[in-house]
């Protein structure tokens, strides 16, 4: 089993856990959430405390289709994203190198990604997502031995290390480990020698490059 050393904030799990995230962050929390246990454990305890809110609260009228509705929307956020995390993350027969909560938009397999080149030695993946939100959603991939430029963030942003790994000045990232950062962050990945980092990112708002000629690229990488 692999040791992760980089979990979700306490306070993205209770957000993600009552509804509160948009659907960029919440995909990539439940991608999190399908390869690591402990997060697992504290998103549900997460749910429960809230269902006890749900018992004790005032009651309400629901409109008619609430339920269907609900139902919909866990279907669409990904089922099963709760399952053990060897079959959520590989699937039954072994055959999937992607989580099961990002199937649905990027496919079963990591090689068969379509990238797009933006910068030498780094390939990027826009998504898209259906619902109407100022949130980002895209994947990475960085070639063996690259450094980023040195950035911070304008926002929230949650990272999440599907296969290779990086590190920087908050440690070292493999796959599983998650980097949930805000705009007082500001650190200089560079990936480990030998594999491409391949991540699924969801950002609030644009990086803050610090190098003038980083900055100058920036429109053009569209990071």
């Amino acid at each position: 089993m692999t040791v992760l050393h980089h979990h979700l904030d306490g306070a993205t799990l209770l957000r993600y856990a009552s509804g509160d995230l948009d659907e960029a962050f919440s995909v990539v929390v439940a991608t999190h959430l399908a390869m690591c246990s402990e997060c697992r454990r504290a998103a549900r305890a997460g749910e429960e405390v809230g269902g006890r809110f749900l018992e004790v609260g005032d009651k309400a009228e629901l409109s008619a289709g609430s339920f269907d509705r609900l139902m919909q929307r866990i279907d669409d956020d990904g089922a099963g994203q709760f399952a053990d995390s060897a079959e959520a993350r590989h699937g039954a027969d072994g055959s999937s190198d992607v989580p099961a909560p990002l199937r649905r938009f990027v496919g079963p397999s990591l090689k068969d990604i379509p990238w797009t080149r933006v910068a030498p030695g780094v390939r990027k993946h826009a998504i898209n997502i259906s619902s109407a939100t100022s949130s980002s959603l895209y994947m990475l991939n960085i070639a063996p031995g690259r450094a980023a430029p040195e950035h911070g963030h304008g926002g929230a942003e949650i990272a999440v290390v599907l296969s290779g790994a990086y590190r920087d000045e908050l440690g070292r990232f493999g796959p599983g480990d998650v980097a949930d950062l805000d705009e007082h962050i500001e650190h200089q990945p560079k990936v480990e020698q030998g594999a491409a980092c391949i991540c699924i990112v969801a950002t609030e708002a644009p990086t803050r490059f610090k190098g003038f000629f980083s900055r100058l690229l920036q429109p053009i990488v569209g990071i």
